[in-house]
């Protein structure tokens, strides 16, 4: 406890007429903020400013990993994190963390759960991840979904050392004090989504009108068992999504859209995401390609595995290439990319489903219009069916 938050503490004990310490709970006491009169701030464009990192650290850092005796826990990470993140919730956007993992020939990490989501991406090597009861056997460029509260290990079944990008909501959960972490799971979580979903016979209505055609109630008894949308992994290889991305180069140049498929989860519905929180998508960009500068609610984080361009972002010009890591869209940062004189293809990692759950997810594809907010409004559409 802060020194400044034991005063208030102490003062509030005295005003209650108790004493801190004495075995009774003492209440603080909350403030009131005047904002009569005051005006809301207008959206910050570029509030974190893109960072990039480049491939030289990112091969820096896994050599540093990779030199270390076994962790206990086997896990040999680091947690990327921009300059102006702060605890609680280190990331490299304000709800997104990328964790840079490593694992050497023949290890294993310890079993793990927790209420956040991942996706993760392989950048070297090869070796398996074993997720609720699952076996998925990944490749480098490969990308996988590991859903919350599901217990699982990483192990490198190779000659060779494997690296992996994993991203997180870890932040946000942590930001709320919510972040739940089991280091000692059970194989089975006893009793999860066993037993019937049907309450349907119970003898009082679930959910109702008030009157005809009027706002509905909905009992305690729905409230506490929801419908039950099972997220199991997914797993996307790399050569498959490649297949179906390279046909995305006849589109010619007068295209307006961006030349990407998202790994889609259906569990996740109208939030088109790869987990609630996320897509992931997977991008080709031709040679000479640069895109319409658009701008939306949702931050994106790129890796470029291949090629090299550049990024415009809130006016700013930012060079890359083939190994870098970028945040390349803050919130609501006016941005667009562009590809050299070589085909380039990036994993982008963006809060999108997030920000559709919450019915915050303004984009502004054109800026010559307004925002709409996508999922609760009518959203845009490209020239794919004719210029």
């Amino acid at each position: 406890m802060t020194d400044q938050l034991r005063h208030q503490v102490a003062d509030d004990a005295a005003a209650a007429g108790g004493q801190e310490g004495d075995g009774n709970p003492v209440p603080l006491r909350a403030r009131f903020v005047d904002r009569s009169n005051v005006s809301y701030p207008a959206v910050e464009e570029g509030a974190w400013p893109p960072v990039i990192i480049r491939k030289a650290e990112i091969a820096q850092e896994v050599e540093r990993l990779s030199s270390l005796p076994r962790p206990a826990d086997g896990r040999r990470a680091s947690w990327i994190v921009h300059p102006l993140s702060d605890e609680p919730g280190l990331g490299l956007a304000p709800g997104i963390r990328v964790s840079l993992e490593v694992l050497l020939p023949g290890e294993r990490t310890s079993p793990v759960r927790h209420n956040s989501s991942q996706v993760g991406f392989c950048i070297e090597g090869a070796g398996f991840t074993a997720v609720g009861g699952e076996k998925i056997s990944f490749q480098q460029y490969d990308v996988w979904c590991m859903p919350s509260l599901t217990t699982y290990f990483h192990e490198n079944d190779t000659s060779e050392r494997h690296v992996r990008l994993v991203y997180s909501n870890a932040p946000v959960l942590e930001k709320i004090r919510v972040h739940f972490v089991d280091e000692h799971p059970p194989e089975e979580p006893a009793g999860w989504n066993q037993g019937s979903d049907d309450i349907g016979e119970h003898p009082i209505a679930h959910v109702f009108a008030m009157r005809e055609g009027g706002p509905l109630l909905m009992s305690y008894e729905r409230l506490i068992n929801p419908e039950v949308i099972e997220q199991h992994p997914i797993h996307w290889p790399w050569a498959e999504v490649k297949r179906e991305l390279d046909k995305l180069t006849a589109l010619g140049p007068k295209y307006r859209g961006r030349r990407l498929y998202l790994l889609y989860n259906p569990a996740t519905g109208r939030a088109n995401g790869t987990t609630n929180s996320f897509f992931a998508t997977i991008t080709i960009r031709p040679p000479g390609i640069v895109d319409r500068p658009h701008r939306h609610a949702s931050a994106a984080i790129n890796y470029f595995f291949a090629g090299s361009g550049w990024s415009r972002v809130a006016g700013r010009r930012y060079e890359w290439g083939a190994g870098d890591l970028m945040l390349t869209a803050p919130g609501w940062s006016i941005h667009n990319h562009a590809s050299n004189d070589e085909p380039v293809y990036e994993l982008t990692i963006q809060d999108s489903p997030f920000h559709i759950s919450n019915d915050s997810l303004m984009w502004q594809e054109d800026l010559k219009n307004p925002p709409r907010l996508l999922g609760s409004q009518r959203g845009f559409e490209t020239n794919r069916d004719g210029e």
